[in-house]
């Protein structure tokens, strides 16, 4: 009797384990298909630098009213947000989402070279904003940091709070970036931004349907990274072999001007 009831109540303890591994993975499948992503990271080998791979289609997100541009942006639609000297005879072409991990590695890692190269007439980097890690992971933090960078270039402050933003970034699972409040905070690291302009525009979303249209852009180039990062309209991770160093990469801005 005793050895029955006991094997009674072990095989409905092995039930109720069955059924949580079953309701376990059922959880874990709903997970999946709300994230309908798959993210890989993939570091570029000695050179500190990472390709974040990502699925770009998924739902469009629509905003209300016409895209604007912010001042000074160029290219069909304003697309391109400019910095350096018009006349620079070499040209970085990046595509760049502020939510993005890999998008930060590249910028830390080659930020002082790059402003380097444009503050000697030899590098103009051209800036289309992308939204990947919102459609992707959810959440609006992309979005939100994009149209703020748009007011900052309003405010001719473009390249230093683009800056603070790739150095305070956070998890891309922390969609701390959605959060106005954080955006304000971190434009008070760039003397002359946090003015209530640049708070109204930031609240209004005045540049969200232009952030839209760029990653619009982006997705119909077929281009799927991020950071995509082009030389002169070469992709300056074309040589594995050699991976990219600050040094290479001014050794290939002298050589693009030079081709030019």
């Amino acid at each position: 009797m005793s050895q029955k009831n006991s094997d009674g109540k072990r095989t409905a303890r092995e039930r109720l384990q069955e059924q949580r591994l079953k309701d376990e993975a059922k959880d874990r499948r709903r997970r999946g298909m709300i994230a309908g992503v798959v993210v890989l990271a993939v570091l570029g080998a000695g050179a500190g630098v990472a390709a974040l791979v990502a699925n770009s289609g998924g739902k469009k997100e629509t905003a209300a009213g016409p895209a604007v541009p912010p001042q000074g942006a160029l290219g069909k639609g304003g697309s391109t947000i400019p910095v350096g000297k018009p006349a620079a005879r070499a040209t970085l072409t990046v595509y760049e989402d502020f939510r993005c991990p890999a998008c930060a590695l590249f910028e830390n890692a080659y930020r002082e070279t790059i402003h380097d190269l444009e503050d000697e007439g030899k590098l103009r980097t051209e800036y289309h904003i992308v939204t990947l890690i919102d459609k992707n992971l959810g959440g609006k933090g992309s979005l939100t940091a994009a149209n703020a960078a748009a007011c900052a270039q309003d405010a001719g402050k473009f390249s230093a709070y683009h800056d603070v933003l790739y150095k305070n970034q956070p998890p891309e699972t922390n969609d701390a970036f959605a959060a106005t409040s954080r955006l304000y905070e971190l434009a008070g690291q760039v003397p002359g931004l946090n003015t209530p302009g640049f708070q109204k525009c930031v609240d209004d979303g005045t540049h969200d349907s232009w952030v839209q249209q760029s990653h619009e852009a982006f997705r119909k180039l077929k281009l799927k990274a991020t950071p995509t990062v082009l030389l002169n309209g070469k992709s300056i991770y074309g040589d594995p072999a050699h991976p990219l160093t600050s040094a290479k990469l001014r050794e290939m801005t002298v050589a693009a001007g030079k081709e030019h």
